[in-house]
């Protein structure tokens, strides 16, 4: 397997990297990219780690060398979150990153698995998917937005909360990315039950924890490591997808049947294409239909924003 991380010389990036390094099976190749000089040399810097993963650095304004023949794309370029910035701030900057990058992945690799990191996710998505339209490769089974950091943070805070093995819980959160448009969908969780108010408050958490890193970093940085640790998960899945693992099950941001929005998060089997199945989320509770009524708007205005960047 190849996996192309661009970005790679960024906080997510470079966290991503050493995860996969790590983990990914034996015999893959791991290309790293990103504009800035010193991405040849962080790849040096991985290949002095003993595991049978190949490792090559590629800089510069062009990202071809590092996409050929890749298998999965993973994408974290563009700038982070500073005090104050919610992710719709990021737009101006990220957007036209994105372009670029989705570009040069229709030209190169348009039969990979692309993962987009980069915020805003419920709009840099819609990009990449109107960019890989207009190039005449666009397969929606093969494109998503990573929101795995929403439930790694949902299953770490609710077995904290609850006295739970961590390895044990697992939360589905669908939506989007965003503020409100994270929806984790607590009623479902075996093993543990929640008053209202501990809905609510841990529904909040689990929204609001991106600007809980932002906030304790103090202008230092945004979610860079727990953002890697999700890429790598979701990574990792979609190889096993790719290799033919039965039921390997995450939520992402995809391209559905458009009963709620055109991109919506939620339950997707990973298979040889990519999105094999999407999995119906199962019945919500009064608190989740009310959240997931009053976040539509907002959902399809941030799609929106990314459609219109492109036309």
């Amino acid at each position: 397997m190849k996996v192309a991380v661009l970005g790679a010389a960024g906080g997510i990036g470079q966290a991503l990297a050493l995860l996969l390094k790590n983990r990914l099976p034996a015999g893959s190749y791991l290309s790293l990219y990103d504009i800035a000089p010193v991405t040849p040399g962080v790849a040096v810097d991985l290949s002095h780690i003993p595991t049978a993963v190949k490792v090559k650095g590629f800089s510069g304004e062009d990202p071809t060398p590092a996409l050929e023949g890749a298998d999965v794309v993973l994408i974290s370029a563009g700038v982070a979150r500073k005090p104050g910035m919610d992710r719709s701030d990021l737009f101006n900057i990220n957007a036209g990153i994105v372009r670029n990058l989705i570009e040069k992945c229709a030209a190169t690799c348009p039969k990979a698995l692309i993962g987009i990191i980069t915020n805003p996710v419920n709009t840099t998505v819609a990009i990449a998917a109107e960019v890989l339209k207009k190039a005449g490769v666009y397969d929606k089974r093969r494109l998503f937005g990573v929101t795995t950091l929403d439930v790694i943070r949902a299953e770490t805070f609710v077995a904290e909360a609850k006295g739970l093995k961590v390895d044990k819980v697992r939360v589905n959160v669908i939506g989007g990315h965003s503020g409100t448009t994270i929806l984790p969908l607590l009623s479902q969780i075996e093993g543990a039950s929640f008053s209202e108010d501990e809905v609510a408050a841990m529904t909040k958490r689990i929204q609001n924890a991106g600007t809980e890193v932002v906030e304790a970093k103090a202008g230092g940085g945004s979610a860079t490591l727990s953002m890697g640790q999700a890429a790598c998960r979701f990574g990792l899945s979609l190889i096993k997808g790719l290799q033919g693992e039965a039921n390997v099950i995450e939520c992402a941001y995809v391209e559905g049947d458009g009963k709620h929005a055109r991109f919506f998060a939620q339950p997707v089997r990973l298979g040889k294409d990519g999105i094999e199945t999407i999995l119906d989320y199962g019945k919500l509770s009064a608190f989740e239909q009310h959240a997931m009524d009053s976040m539509l708007d907002t959902l399809k205005a941030d799609i929106q924003l990314g459609v219109d960047f492109v036309k």
